[in-house]
């Protein structure tokens, strides 16, 4: 018997991965970027998903848009002078209110003191300056803007407190212009 060279059989490779197979050339263009946009939807469905695991771990609190976005306090020219009053809101409590934000706008905004010796006020020292001595305004005043504060920010013991917490105006001059706002959709 004769010996036969043996040669060993080759056998193609087995695909490890599966190409998607191109559509069939019958499809109209229509359907045709149907079908991409669905694969696309899947996979950008699939990157959010990773997104979200990968970045689960990382703490993070919401950003409140005025916080960041902001512009000149002040725009008027110096020889002018502070822009006028606006005009103010109908009912009591919401124009003391609204008085009581100009006034931290134009004249300044201090912490630890009613009044520093610049004359800038703090927010309890603006809505008192603005009250006139009237006591009973005054108190709902800082009711409503403490109310306000409350509603941001949880339980605040006071509005002193809140306010000397701050290192800048800004949180507290929104918060005054707020409590105006509410003041006046309370219709006080």
């Amino acid at each position: 018997m004769p010996h036969a060279a043996h040669s060993p059989a080759i056998d193609p490779p087995s695909p490890t991965t599966t190409q998607a197979a191109a559509p069939p050339a019958e499809l109209s263009l229509e359907e045709r970027l149907t079908l991409v946009d669905a694969k696309m939807t899947v996979k950008l469905d699939e990157a959010a998903v990773k997104y979200e695991v990968n970045t689960a771990h990382i703490p993070t609190e919401p950003v409140d848009l005025a916080d960041i976005v902001t512009g000149p306090v002040d725009t008027e020219p110096v020889a002018t002078g502070p822009a006028p009053l606006p005009d103010l809101h109908p009912t009591p409590v919401a124009a003391l209110l609204q008085r009581a934000h100009h006034r931290l706008l134009t004249g300044g905004w201090c912490k630890d003191v009613l009044v520093d010796e610049d004359g800038a006020r703090c927010m309890l020292g603006a809505i008192r300056i603005e009250a006139r001595g009237d006591s009973g305004l005054e108190a709902s005043a800082a009711t409503v803007l403490l109310d306000t504060i409350r509603r941001k920010f949880g339980n605040v013991d006071s509005v002193p407190s809140f306010n000397d917490a701050h290192g800048s105006p800004r949180i507290p001059l929104r918060m005054v212009d707020q409590a105006a706002r509410l003041a006046d959709a309370r219709g006080l």
